[in-house]
């Protein structure tokens, strides 16, 4: 795959733009009455990592684990950018001890995991594998003992190959039915010591590239009515599995979905520029946070969609809305700048230049300022008092130099500034809760294969060794003093 191809590029919405898009929404930045001291994030902030199954686990045949659409996705020639897969990757599932020792010393004390559906249900519902759970139960019984919190995610992509094979996935409501089943056992089984569930890890990236243009699992390229359909049954599947998890779960148990938002940012900070960043940040957001959020499709979403709308009825829409907890954004770089516009919809985004500042990824921006205003606009405008970074972190060329160490400056960098900028919208009265950076250490990195490293710990993928980065070292101290650092 091209590096030109964004790891978190965002689905265009039934291929919204700026021109024809128009809701109303007065969103202006105004002070918040609850300010904060600037040089600190608040008490309690939860610092913590994350890491997905499939990008680290390995054991893709091991005590009775089924096939997902990523194990026989990568076996297609030219899908992995360096012919690599999942079926070592980290070999987590075998060296989870160890990696978590590694979390405790950075001082975090949350844990982002997912749970790999199919090793929990290899054909993804019917009989359920003991072993599976078994391993989840160990994970999360070590990471308790270590005094870290466990923040499990139902979903992050290794869709159960059968699932896929007998009602196309997520192109079929079956699915959703059956995410909900598998979402209430997990829930029963391991919520009671489980206090945060997230539903489905960005739904924007795995429709989009897996369903609309073919670069991930499955691998297929759907007309655009039938990816908006995918969305919709996405969304449905996410409602299903918040009321699961209340219907199976121990009372008191937090459950949201965590999203890759397509991030809108004022181009200049000035009120119009601000309110058109709300309008277009709802709006480029209509077709999954938004209809979670309120319980309907906008109507500008469904005027430009038109004929390739989603089909849907009032009853999905309720579940689909089912009040979430919590709201997780998965924010990296910025998307699009926003200027106000006379034009229909209010705003219009900027053309990025070329020239605009990168890491190690064509896709991965430098736009420190989006932590700061996508948190601030999303909880104005979706009414949302806690709000966690479910992922935010940076790739590197992370050269091994002769005496054994990685000097990740370039991350280090990344870090900082994008952290000083959240710091100051927690200081602002944003409801930022928490911070899970991504990632603990290098791993299978989808299309990039092995090729992109997000780890704040090097993996030699030959011995396993594990390396802390300099950016280790960072993090631990911005842990140690709840602030970002000079």
């Amino acid at each position: 795959m091209s590096n030109n191809v964004s790891r978190r590029q965002f689905a265009k919405i039934a291929g919204l733009s700026a021109a024809g898009i128009a809701g109303p929404l007065d969103a202006e930045a105004k002070p918040t009455s609850t300010q904060r001291s600037a040089s600190n994030f608040p008490p309690g902030f939860l610092w913590g990592t994350a890491t997905s199954s499939y990008q680290v686990e390995g054991a893709v045949n091991e005590d009775g684990r089924g096939v997902s659409i990523w194990d026989n996705f990568v076996r297609i020639p030219g899908k992995i950018e360096d012919g690599s897969s999942g079926e070592r990757a980290n070999e987590h599932y075998h060296r989870y001890k160890d990696d978590i020792a590694r979390i405790k010393e950075l001082g975090c004390k949350a844990y982002r995991f997912s749970v790999a559906w199919p090793r929990v249900f290899p054909d993804g519902d019917g009989k359920s594998n003991p072993k599976g759970l078994d391993f989840y139960n160990r994970l999360v019984d070590e990471l308790l003992k270590n005094g870290i919190e466990p923040w499990l995610t139902l979903y992050h992509w290794d869709l159960p190959q059968s699932l896929q094979d007998r009602f196309g996935g997520w192109r079929s409501t079956e699915t959703c039915k059956i995410f909900g089943d598998y979402a209430a056992y997990v829930a029963k089984h391991l919520t009671d010591r489980v206090r945060n569930v997230f539903t489905l890890n960005e739904s924007g990236r795995f429709v989009y590239f897996g369903y609309g243009i073919g670069i991930d699992a499955p691998g297929l390229t759907l007309p655009q009515a039938e990816v908006n359909q995918v969305r919709h049954n996405s969304a449905l599947a996410h409602g299903l599995a918040v009321q699961a998890v209340r219907a199976h779960g121990r009372r008191g148990t937090r459950v949201g979905p965590a999203e890759n938002i397509d991030a809108c940012i004022p181009a200049i900070d000035t009120p119009e520029h601000v309110r058109a960043a709300a309008i277009a940040l709802r709006e480029m957001n209509a077709g999954y946070l938004n209809v979670i959020m309120e319980g309907r499709y906008t109507d500008a979403f469904l005027k430009f969609a038109g004929a390739d709308a989603p089909k849907y009825t009032d009853a999905e829409l309720k579940i689909i809305s089912s009040p979430v907890d919590f709201l997780g954004l998965n924010i990296y770089a910025p998307q699009h700048y926003i200027v106000p516009s006379d034009q229909g919809a209010g705003f219009a985004p900027l053309p990025i230049p070329k020239s605009f500042p990168h890491m190690n990824s064509d896709w991965l921006r430098v736009g420190p300022e989006t932590i700061y205003w996508v948190p601030k606009l999303a909880a104005k405008i979706w009414k949302t008092d806690a709000i966690y970074i479910s992922e935010n972190g940076a790739s590197g060329a992370d050269q091994v130099t002769p005496d054994g160490k990685i000097y990740d400056t370039d991350r280090i960098m990344y870090l900082r500034n994008y952290l000083a900028q959240l710091q100051r919208a927690t200081a602002e009265g944003v409801p930022v809760r928490g911070y899970f950076l991504w990632s603990l250490m290098d791993n299978f990195e989808w299309v990039y294969g092995l090729n992109k490293r997000f780890g704040l710990y090097h993996v030699n993928f030959d011995t396993q060794v594990r390396t802390p980065k300099l950016s280790a070292d960072f993090y631990r101290n911005v842990i140690a003093n709840n602030a970002a650092g000079a």
